[in-house]
């Protein structure tokens, strides 16, 4: 086949700044009025009462929303309900008992496929073996386990008796497991013998045991055994086997906790870089309601529908968006334990072929990798069954986007851009996939019911076509309620940016996330990043994520990471770390090109001082570049902890290319 009709599409694509969802999508959506945003701003928070009505209630809320302690904000006040019973027992008594609840496949290609049905009697079997080893209603679990079913299991689980659960991601450290399980004072853990990863076999209790000693108090183990004869484990005191437990309360019948709307549902830990981590407190009602309020209008999530989200639930992303929305919602939902590219760089694409997955939902980080690796090894799958695309968890560049679009939507299908946070539960800024037009590296609009402004520094919004600080000036149900034991310390963090802290009115306290945005003539947000990671080049403030976006978009590139580093007459200075598509090879020229590019973009002010050229940038093991380190390279400071890293060996052979410069 010739190679015209290709290069005549990329140029259009290239071109076309906005794109409209196809009328096959719109036909069907779960949201199609156009009205929405409106009706929603009159009704508020009334509005919110559509979310409540997606759940079950024990006893119906009073009030929407009590704001008359800001910001300690009360969602559904009155009410009380359990979020294990809306994802598991309502499904099973409405019918769906055979509906499959969770599709796993395990790294080596097993496969486990669990029914409503199936899901709710081993939930319940292990709820009654937590009780027996005496966890009691509002007692802490945390939960060190890598992406196997016993991880949901042991979510609902702890739902259903009342107790909070705590997932601490299995690629954390000893010492994070021990510092969370210290601050959470939690008495009881769950975690696993070991996972698979490229083919190995890791040994995850060995960290689990290394971490307990750093826990200042007495703790009851439970062990899944995921490896079997390929890792031989001893349990020792205190400590217990899942499967023993489950079979030993086979059959169970545990009644679920009816727990007000304002009870904690779960902790999650921040992985901050510097201080102690911030346990954001989410509760049962707000959060249970806004996740799947936000999988129905935004994923366009269905019940007959085999949906995936390919985070960790060791994230926000999981709990929100593999867990409690899609379970919610009595659709099927998709876990992997693998990586996307073992044992083939069509890994995913196979998976979303054998599942007829509908909804696909995955980071900018691993579509930057799907370009390097190229077009190729999705072509060679069938993904015709795909409906519907997401991204999360950072800005996404629009030549990314398009790509994404094009060759793993094949331009059927809408994207929705989502821009969130641990602490804000679920989606905020995005479009809504059956109404709103796609602009490629804009979020888009804030959603129904959320007032997301773009302030200046004094808290006056910007004029459209101006940046500024991201703020929510008004609550949403699925807000964090405060930090883990420290409300001064949530009150310090996010709260204090635009607002007077003495005020009694709910109208002057601001919601700031510390990102940076801008606005445009639409209304549509692009979020730029972290306000920190910024470089004052000569007095000028230049966004990492701009130049970012301006060298991804030369042709070639796949991936980029910006930071500053020190300079002796600019004070900072640009560096570039880039990552050409394969094929591609370091030149002068595509040296040269990078550069034109920023320039083109931004202006000379942003020229970078170097382009280093690199095969890999430090990653951790959920995908986040390490800038720190980066920064450390380009100012030549001795390196920053890389324990963390996916590949710590990354950080020296960066080192060795910029001393060769």
């Amino acid at each position: 086949m010739s190679d015209e009709p290709e290069v005549e599409l990329e140029a259009r694509l290239a071109e076309q700044e906005s794109f409209d969802p196809p009328s096959s999508f719109t036909d069907q959506a779960n949201v199609t009025d156009a009205d929405v945003r409106e009706s929603f701003a009159e009704e508020w928070p009334e509005c919110w009462e559509a979310a409540a009505d997606l759940l079950t209630w024990d006893e119906p809320y009073a009030t929407v929303l009590d704001d008359s302690n800001p910001p300690f904000y009360e969602w559904f006040t009155g009410g009380s309900l359990n979020a294990s019973a809306n994802c598991l027992d309502r499904h099973v008594e409405n019918g769906s008992k055979n509906r499959a609840a969770i599709k796993w496949e395990g790294e080596p290609g097993e496969t486990r496929t669990y029914t409503y049905g199936d899901l709710l009697n081993e939930v319940e079997a292990f709820a009654a073996a937590l009780r027996d080893l005496g966890v009691e209603e509002d007692d802490v679990v945390t939960l060190y386990l890598p992406m196997i079913p016993e991880l949901p299991i042991a979510m609902l689980a702890c739902a259903r008796i009342g107790a909070p659960h705590s997932v601490v991601f299995a690629g954390f450290s000893a010492d994070a497991l021990a510092t969370r399980m210290n601050a959470a004072e939690s008495e009881y853990l769950v975690t696993c013998d070991g996972y698979y990863r490229r083919g190995d076999a890791l040994n995850h209790k060995e960290k689990a045991d290394k971490g307990l000693r750093g826990v200042d108090h007495d703790v009851e183990t439970v062990v899944v055994d995921r490896l079997g004869d390929e890792l031989k484990h001893f349990l020792g005191a205190s400590a217990h086997d899942y499967g023993d437990l489950v079979d030993e309360h086979a059959g169970a019948s545990v009644e679920p906790v009816s727990r007000d709307a304002e009870d904690m549902l779960f902790l999650m830990y921040t992985s901050g870089t510097t201080g102690e981590p911030k346990g954001v407190k989410h509760t049962t009602g707000g959060y249970l309601a806004y996740t799947a309020w936000t999988s129905r209008a935004v994923l366009d999530v269905k019940p007959e529908d085999t949906y995936w989200c390919a985070a960790d639930i060791g994230w926000i992303t999981g709990h929100s968006y593999i867990v409690y929305g899609p379970l919610a919602l009595g659709t099927t939902t998709m876990m992997y334990e693998g990586t996307p590219d073992y044992p083939e760089r069509d890994r995913l694409w196979e998976l979303v072929e054998t599942n007829d997955v509908d909804v696909f939902y995955t980071a900018p980080t691993a579509i930057r990798a799907f370009m390097k690796w190229g077009s190729e090894y999705p072509e060679r799958r069938d993904l015709s069954s795909l409906r519907l695309l997401g991204t999360v968890g950072e800005p996404i560049n629009p030549r990314a986007w398009k790509w994404y679009y094009k060759h793993i939507g094949d331009e059927g299908c809408p994207i929705v851009d989502t821009w969130w946070q641990t602490e804000t539960g679920g989606m905020m800024v995005t479009t809504l996939p059956g109404i709103d037009t796609m602009k490629p590296g804009s979020a888009g609009p804030p959603l129904p019911g959320i007032d997301a402004t773009v302030v200046d520094t004094d808290g006056e919004p910007v004029e459209p076509g101006n940046a500024g600080y991201l703020t929510v000036q008004q609550p949403w149900p699925g807000m964090l309620r405060t930090l883990y034991n420290n409300d001064e310390r949530f009150i310090d963090e996010y709260w204090r940016e635009y607002s007077d802290t003495d005020s009694d009115d709910p109208e002057d306290w601001v919601y700031f996330p510390e990102d940076g945005a801008k606005l445009d003539d639409d209304g549509y947000i692009t979020v730029l990043g972290r306000v920190d990671d910024v470089i004052n080049v000569s007095g000028h403030r230049l966004g990492t994520m701009e130049i970012e976006s301006a060298i991804v978009g030369v042709s070639g590139v796949a991936e980029a990471a910006v930071v500053g580093g020190t300079h002796d007459v600019k004070g900072e200075a640009v560096y570039a770390y880039v990552i050409l598509e394969d094929g591609q090879e370091a030149s002068d020229a595509m040296y040269d090109r990078v550069v034109e590019g920023v320039e083109g973009a931004i202006g000379p002010i942003a020229r970078p001082e170097e382009v280093i050229f690199t095969p890999e940038l430090p990653k951790t093991r959920s995908g986040k570049i390490m800038r720190r380190l980066l920064e450390d390279v380009a100012s030549g400071d001795e390196l920053g902890d890389t324990s963390t890293l996916r590949n710590p060996a990354v950080v020296e052979e960066i080192q060795s290319r910029v001393s060769e410069e």
